[in-house]
């Protein structure tokens, strides 16, 4: 049986898993990304666990762990050599073109979202989590005017972005 402090900090884990799976989906190119970073951010939430306060809510503070761990990681990915995943050599088989509408959209969503700075990244999967301009400033430590700015900012890119 673990130890009070293991229990509590599985429990916030239990309560507030999305906050990490968000994080990860934003900022991983594949699945292997997705686990590792996912692993990292767990990691991370821990060794940073017995510092916790309480002076936030829990998920204000496992969003900012999570974004700076996902920073972090997008800097030293960006740093190493590529590496090509097995899985783009499909042994030379031909894909299936996937051209449902709500399907070509969302990617093109996805990658003009992903064409954006990681920090306009993290502001955008807060918006989009109907976070309070409060709550974004404190999980991002910045003011909440900036907040409005940056969202202003993101927006007319992501219209710059997906106009032909």
């Amino acid at each position: 049986m673990g130890t009070g402090l293991e229990n509590a900090f599985i429990q916030h884990l239990q309560d507030h898993r999305g906050v990490v799976l968000k994080v990860c989906r934003i900022y991983s190119d594949d699945r292997d990304d997705f686990d590792d970073l996912f692993q990292e951010i767990i990691l991370q939430l821990w060794k940073s666990y017995s510092s916790f306060r309480g002076e936030s809510l829990v998920s204000t503070w496992m969003y900012r762990v999570a974004l700076n761990t996902a920073i972090t990681s997008l800097r030293k990915r960006k740093r190493r050599p590529d590496q090509h995943s097995l899985q783009a050599f499909h042994h030379n088989q031909a894909e299936v073109p996937d051209d449902r509408i709500d399907r070509v959209y969302a990617q093109e969503l996805q990658r003009a979202i992903q064409a954006l700075n990681k920090f306009d990244r993290a502001v955008l999967m807060l918006y989009l989590e109907e976070k309070s301009y409060g709550e974004m400033a404190q999980i991002l430590d910045i003011s909440e005017n900036y907040i409005g700015v940056k969202l202003t900012r993101i927006r007319n890119k992501l219209k710059e972005l997906l106009t032909p």
